[in-house]
């Protein structure tokens, strides 16, 4: 690849993540400013999870030619590689907390990806449509996938109380479970969907992602930058490099290419999920451990993501 492709792929990788960053950038400014609060971003996330983001996930799918953008190695490299980075990070968490009761809070960090915000939000700022396609089996197998295996890694050091038929019964239930069957089930079967009616639900998953950013930056907490034990560096080396660098690599083992491989390494690298927060907080572990970390691996994760899509881009 000569000095030209080099920079136009350098390009690419900035266009894709630079939206994101000042959408985050804005919400915490906004936040600062007074101009939304916690009722606001509590409000806002509840809707974007229980409406938006299903909307957006149905359309995509209900609409989407997979036989042109649907390839199982995609899903397989993200479950695998979040697979391994669960066995991994769960047989080390020891070496890096002291706590016992810390070492599921690392390990739920280490592997679970934010996924549906900002793991979605670069697939369809990168590919758009196709890349939002791509993505859609991968996350619906990776979110109950994420439930289960937080489960295990904190039941190991915590008295949780949620057994697993509340966490399958929570999955059932999951909005974006049901937004992406319900639009696999549609786009097989229904009839095509009238004009008004996609219209509408195109104004309505077009807000989503933007306002889902927005609250991603308002609840971020600028102190817990200064807070860089063991821990919290584990969790984002594991997360931010580790984790992405595994699935990468099954993915160009199963022969996938370009778009393809792009779109497993932005759902491998995205920073850890908000929700291990609620789970941790839950069960009873260490939430300011489990905030801090989810801090600072989205915070990193503008840089990290950006210099490897360009690294990913650059060597296809």
């Amino acid at each position: 690849m000569n000095n030209s492709d080099l920079l136009s792929t350098f390009i690419f990788s900035i266009s894709v993540s630079t939206p994101i960053f000042l959408m985050i950038a804005l919400g915490a400014v906004l936040r600062r400013v007074r101009l939304i609060d916690e009722a606001f971003i509590n409000t806002a996330s509840r809707l974007v999870f229980s409406v938006g983001l299903p909307v957006l996930l149905f359309f995509s799918n209900a609409a989407a030619d997979f036989g042109a953008v649907t390839d199982g190695r995609i899903m397989f490299a993200v479950v695998a590689g979040a697979l391994l980075v669960f066995v991994l990070s769960f047989a080390t968490a020891g070496w890096f907390v002291r706590e016992k009761k810390d070492r599921g809070v690392l390990t739920q960090a280490a592997f679970r990806g934010n996924l549906i915000i900002i793991g979605l939000a670069y697939c369809a700022n990168a590919y758009g449509e196709k890349g939002i396609a791509m993505a859609a089996l991968p996350l619906a197998v990776t979110i109950v996938l994420y439930n289960v295996l937080s489960l295990v890694a904190l039941n190991r050091d915590l008295d949780g109380g949620r057994g697993f038929s509340g966490v399958f019964a929570a999955i059932a239930r999951n909005p974006l479970i049901i937004g992406i069957v319900a639009g696999l089930i549609y786009g097989a079967w229904g009839p095509s969907i009238a004009e008004p009616v996609r219209r509408a639900g195109g104004y309505l998953g077009d807000m989503s992602l933007p306002l889902a950013l927005l609250c991603v930056g308002g609840s971020l907490s600028m102190k817990s930058l200064g807070q860089m034990g063991d821990g919290v560096l584990a969790a984002s080396c594991w997360k931010l490099l580790i984790s992405p660098v595994i699935a990468v690599t099954l993915a160009l083992l199963l022969g996938l290419k370009g778009d393809a491989v792009a779109v497993v390494f932005l759902l491998a690298a995205a920073p850890t999920a908000t929700a291990s927060f609620v789970m941790v907080r839950g069960m009873g572990g260490n939430a300011a451990l489990a905030a801090t970390m989810i801090v600072q691996t989205t915070l990193f994760s503008l840089v990290s993501l950006t210099i490897g899509l360009w690294l990913v881009k650059a060597s296809l």
